[in-house]
């Protein structure tokens, strides 16, 4: 199934799709897309559901406890960046409070330079995760999304510590449009991923060229912290971002992202001035 969150900034409901796509209103069942639902969903027919009409969609994941990022998981893109590839996975934390809709706008940072655009395949968690065996990792995935990893890298790179704050600003996390269940994605290693600034392809990859899959990722996060229904976990990104170019080319007002994954739809993005 694909579910959404749909409805004004802060205020969003539950839904799903419908068989024609149409967004169909879930708040009879569940009060929120999100942990406790995640958990706990229960059988649903979606053409049985009221229909939502013509609505804004929000993040597909509500109240997300935490987003932990992988970094340099595309040994190409390591390589754009001068990275050396990771015998282990990079991981970072990205706030909450970075996280937008599918549609909304991107707001650029006071003072902002080198704003970035990243696609990344999100994992969001489905049941708890504590030190996961080998192989047990994908048991606890709910569903995949798009998420943009946006990032300053300025901040990221240029201004000492680690990367977090260069990637935490508000609107620096828009995630969905849809949360799509593990059935309707089969393998989640083989999905086409791109993301275009104006209508110029900057990045056209694939994750079956992810070096660490979705699985061991949540097998291996889950060392070190434990993972909770609603988390949400991005995978990385494949070459093609703009401190990667040659001149690098970074996000100005008044531009439009667009991205998308196979069968994960595709998101809509304007740039804004602070």
């Amino acid at each position: 199934m694909k579910f959404v969150r749909w409805g004004e900034v802060g205020a969003e409901k539950p839904g799903v799709l419908d068989a024609n796509g149409a967004v169909r209103d879930l708040s009879g069942v569940v009060t929120d897309i999100d942990g406790g639902s995640l958990a706990a969903m229960p059988e649903i027919t979606p053409d049985a559901l009221p229909l939502a009409g013509d609505v804004r969609l929000g993040p597909c994941v509500g109240n997300v406890g935490k987003l932990v990022c992988v970094g340099l998981n595309y040994a190409d893109h390591a390589a754009e960046g001068g990275w050396e590839v990771p015998s282990e996975p990079v991981l970072f934390m990205k706030a909450t409070t970075a996280i937008s809709g599918p549609y909304d706008p991107v707001i650029l940072p006071p003072g902002s330079k080198k704003t970035d655009w990243e696609v990344e395949l999100g994992l969001v968690i489905g049941s708890r995760a504590k030190n996961v065996g080998a192989g047990a990792g994908a048991a606890h995935i709910a569903g995949y999304c798009i998420v943009n990893d946006v990032s300053e890298r300025a901040f990221q790179q240029e201004m000492g510590g680690q990367w977090t704050k260069g990637k935490s600003y508000d609107t620096f996390a828009p995630i969905g449009p849809w949360l799509v269940t593990p059935d309707e994605v089969e393998d989640p290693q083989a999905l086409g991923i791109w993301l275009e600034v104006d209508g110029k392809r900057m990045q056209d990859g694939n994750t079956n060229t992810m070096i660490f899959g979705p699985a061991f990722i949540v097998e291996y996060v889950s060392r070190f912290m434990t993972l909770e229904p609603g988390d949400l976990i991005t995978t990385g990104t494949p070459p093609g971002v703009g401190m990667g170019k040659s001149p690098q080319v970074f996000l100005r007002a008044g531009q439009e992202m667009r991205l998308g994954i196979d069968r994960l739809g595709e998101q809509r993005l304007s740039v804004r001035a602070p």
